[in-house]
């Protein structure tokens, strides 16, 4: 089965650089998904089990946090690879990730190749 990689994030321009960053996966048989809110991320990660995903911390509907911890520890999908996408450094979010189960925590303006090299290492591709 293909692996995939969920992008979350209600900023358009944020989606699409991911999209771009994490395009070449394709290649290599990944499947990118993309959700707006975090509802829908909520929805997809239960019908689609994506390996990764990368999840904004600040959206409509349902924060980062609260999808975060439904996923790890309502739902107990401990096996999916949370990294939290922010654009505030501040400890206390980090925190507040640690505590919900993030796997790592990314903050804005992210590097690129730092996405790519983290995802290719999270699913076990070689490049």
């Amino acid at each position: 089965m293909a692996p995939k990689i969920l992008i979350v994030d209600d900023e358009p321009h944020i989606r699409l650089l991911l999209e771009q960053t994490l395009e070449d996966l394709e290649d290599e048989g990944v499947e990118l998904l993309v959700a707006e809110n975090g509802e829908d991320a909520l929805a997809m990660i239960t019908e689609q089990k994506p390996e990764l995903v990368f999840l904004d911390v600040m959206m409509p509907k349902m924060n980062g946090f609260e999808v975060c911890d439904r996923v790890k520890n309502q739902m107990g999908l401990s096996e999916i690879y949370i990294i939290m996408l922010t654009a505030k450094g501040q400890e206390f979010d980090k925190q507040q990730g640690e505590k919900v189960g993030a796997n790592l925590y990314m903050t804005k303006p992210f590097d690129p190749d730092e996405v790519l090299d983290k995802s290719i290492e999270i699913l076990g591709l070689s490049q």
